[in-house]
């Protein structure tokens, strides 16, 4: 929604983006669900560390291994700081209280929700967050965006450049299918709906209904947005567009409970964004140690919680910093193409591991990339859009790798 009302329909661009993905995913989704039931694989890390480290415990494999799961956990603090943004936009609105404030009492819900409530609780609000979302899309959504829009004819009153979808730079636009498509295939999320099915078929199936079933979302949401830059005279915050869009089109009633269903779903995504990120760091930070006995369980839970905590703080940090909730999610859901190339290699070839450095290599710098770009463009956004991060980013880190590989192999014939 945040992003409609900014850029018009590159929004939708990056829903068609992440489709194309889900089809992709879907013609390796059987081969990743046999690879998590053979080799007992419970995240997309440790599939990467499998094939480039072979379980090694020497120095190397605790630099991939670190700046793997540490490069997934940054990307992921912006999927979380964006959370609580969205959180904090309906909470001040709701009691009338300040961002600041909002943010801290959105940051402690979902961090205590995810500390005590664990895996089952994400996955019941998974459901809740579902339900709700199809009953507000079916009832308030289209027929508000139908109504101010006249039959979605006002939509021509938008900018050119938010009609054509190059709002953002016509780099962004290109990249989107090129680059972005590509990320839905090791968003450490999605590999666990995938490993978690029964079987391939399953999986495969998963991949493309999850596709199909996504696409409506990307198409209306951006629509809302783009109706308020239609129909309101003044310009608003782009992160306060769902509430205000609500507010237009609700009863006291009805917007209270829609309000509700959004704090579901926003804290559903939160709290899997916060789980995800903290099992994987404590089960492969504990690779490093030499004498890898099976942890004790309440051990591990408490561990977990802890640095649940810690983690959930520091995106509260980054939210606060940055309370641009597009920027967020945009770098967050993009800056993942960086593991893209290595992934791909692992995923088609057999024998990776002999080209385990630069594998290293390629995430080093495709990050280094990533982050000085982005940082870039958020001091300097008319010299540069720090959303096309990625771009640079992805063209390096695939660079590297290609370049590397093919030096490899000419020492290893030589």
């Amino acid at each position: 929604m945040a992003m409609g009302y900014e850029s018009g329909f590159a929004a939708v661009g990056i829903g068609i983006a992440y489709v194309i993905g889900f089809f992709i995913l879907s013609r390796f989704a059987g081969q990743i669900n046999t690879i998590g039931r053979k080799q007992k694989v419970y995240s997309f890390p440790q599939f990467l560390n499998n094939k480039y480290t072979k379980n090694e415990t020497d120095v190397y494999s605790k630099i991939f291994s670190s700046l793997m799961t540490g490069i997934n956990v940054f990307i992921f603090f912006f999927l979380l700081a964006a959370q609580f943004v969205g959180m904090a936009s309906l909470l001040k609105f709701a009691f009338e209280i300040g961002f600041v404030e909002a943010a801290i009492i959105s940051s402690i819900i979902v961090i205590l929700y995810t500390a005590f409530a664990g895996m089952a609780g994400v996955i019941i609000t998974d459901l809740i967050q579902f339900g709700i979302i199809v009953l507000m899309i079916v009832f308030i959504f289209i027929p508000g965006v139908w109504a101010d829009t006249e039959q979605l004819s006002r939509l021509s009153e938008l900018p050119a450049n938010m009609l054509n979808g190059t709002a953002e730079g016509i780099a962004f636009l290109i990249a989107l299918p090129l680059f972005l498509s590509h990320s839905v295939l090791i968003r450490m999320d999605i590999w666990q709906r995938i490993l978690a099915a029964k079987d391939e078929r399953t999986a495969k199936r998963v991949s493309i209904f999850s596709g199909l079933g996504m696409l409506p979302f990307y198409i209306i949401f951006p629509l809302v947005g783009m109706t308020l830059k239609v129909v309101l005279d003044t310009d608003i915050d782009s992160k306060d567009v769902a509430y205000l869009f609500l507010d237009r089109h609700s009863s006291p009633f009805i917007l209270g409970f829609a309000v509700v269903g959004l704090m579901a779903a926003l804290m559903s995504s939160g709290d899997s964004f916060l789980n995800i990120i903290s099992i994987s760091a404590i089960k492969d930070f504990a690779g490093w140690k030499k004498n890898k006995e099976i942890p004790d369980t309440k051990k591990l839970h408490r561990n977990i919680r802890i640095i649940s905590i810690f983690f959930g703080l520091t995106a509260l940090a980054m939210a606060l910093i940055l309370p641009k909730i597009v920027d967020l999610m945009v770098v967050g859901i993009a800056s993942i193409v960086i593991f893209v190339p290595v992934s791909f290699m692992a995923l088609i070839k057999k024998e990776v591991h002999q080209y385990k450095k630069q594998a290293l290599y390629s995430l080093l710098f495709g990050f280094i990339v990533n982050l000085s770009f982005f940082i870039w463009g958020t001091v300097s956004p008319e010299q540069m859009n720090n959303k096309s991060s990625f771009i640079p980013a992805f063209i390096v880190a695939s660079l590297v790798l290609i370049v590397g590989v093919a030096i490899k192999k000419r020492k290893l014939k030589g």
